[in-house]
């Protein structure tokens, strides 16, 4: 699995690389912007990302926006709906309204911080990324 994580804070940054490495190959960027140029370069190279975990609070480019640059890009090239990236937003920010924009926005799942590990996993599983 090919996996993108885009996470500012360098202490969950690790742990979350840490953790997801199990799964597969983990780029890992700093800000959206960063997220939103890995995916359209693995894209160009033919070698799309499978999973994108986002935190929501970045700068340059905030979880969000990066979210709409990665559905964009995957609806600028038809991507069928089933072959598109499993979009996970990970953040400490639980309240109904912004798990209700994530939603809105194209996230598969929303994952509140402290990442739970088993549920996380859970997750994965859920979306068959994991077996």
């Amino acid at each position: 699995m090919k996996i993108l994580l885009a996470e500012d804070d360098y202490v969950t940054r690790k742990a979350m690389d840490s953790f997801l490495s199990k799964y597969g190959d983990c780029d890992v960027t700093v800000d959206g912007m960063e997220a939103v140029d890995a995916f359209m370069l693995a894209l160009e190279e033919g070698e799309p990302y499978d999973l994108v975990c986002l935190d929501i609070m970045m700068p340059v480019m905030d979880g969000y926006q990066a979210l709409m640059g990665i559905r964009n890009l995957e609806k600028e090239r038809n991507i069928p709906k089933e072959d598109q990236a499993k979009i996970i937003m990970t953040t400490a920010l639980n309240d109904e309204k912004n798990v209700k924009m994530a939603f809105e926005l194209g996230c598969t799942i929303y994952s509140g911080k402290p990442i739970d590990q088993v549920r996380f996993e859970q997750a994965l599983k859920k979306l068959g990324l994991v077996k």
